[in-house]
């Protein structure tokens, strides 16, 4: 069970190699919204600014549920992805914190632009250190040029990814798709199609 996950996940991880920089090809985007009804092989999505979008999984694809996890699940050495929102001492409060599993190690490695909430980053990268203090949690996290430290307070969304079950993908389902190609005919083409596990929104 642990291989089969494992290989799927690593198969999702070269599905989309670049968590933040795939997404900006002009001819990708990313799609936060809900499932209003499935179409035959494609999902009508009401996305986040409203508008109806059609999006069909590659024939390759993955499917990724987004599930809860807690801050004693984060732990030195694991690599980790952040939503911040940039401190005026330079550090990130955390929107949010996914753990990536082992297979996904270096997905979108780096700390930039996203695009979440206005002038919200992204920091992939290694746990080095976690210490408490008096305002939550801080992860010293590293990545190849660089590192942050990312304040994790109790409002901090912390999940991580299981293997996706299509039958999770109904009416109600909260998605989160990094990078969905545009096809010529205005529907959308995903390689990989997280969503949320229970109800939960992909906080991503």
């Amino acid at each position: 069970m642990r291989k089969a996950m494992a290989c799927t996940l690593g198969l999702a991880a070269l599905a989309l190699a670049v968590f933040g920089s795939a997404a900006c090809a002009q001819d990708t985007m990313r799609v936060r919204g809900t499932i209003e009804r499935v179409d035959g092989a494609a999902y009508v999505v009401k996305a986040r600014d409203g508008a109806e979008l059609k999006i069909t999984l590659m024939d390759n694809g993955i499917l990724v549920a987004i599930v809860k996890a807690s801050l004693a699940d984060i732990k030195p050495g694991l690599f980790v992805g952040s939503t911040g929102m940039p401190q005026p001492d330079g550090s990130q409060k955390a929107i949010e914190v996914h753990i990536f599993p082992e297979a996904m190690r270096g997905t979108g490695e780096g700390h930039y632009a996203w695009d979440l909430e206005p002038n919200s980053t992204m920091t992939n990268a290694n746990v080095e250190e976690s210490v408490t203090g008096v305002d939550g949690q801080t992860l010293a996290l590293k990545y190849k040029n660089g590192e942050k430290k990312i304040l994790v307070t109790p409002q901090t969304a912390i999940v991580t990814y299981n293997p996706g079950d299509k039958a999770d993908l109904k009416p109600g389902t909260k998605i989160f798709i990094a990078a969905a190609k545009k096809q010529p005919d205005g529907t959308l083409q995903a390689a990989r199609i997280n969503y949320g596990k229970d109800g939960l929104t992909p906080p991503m």
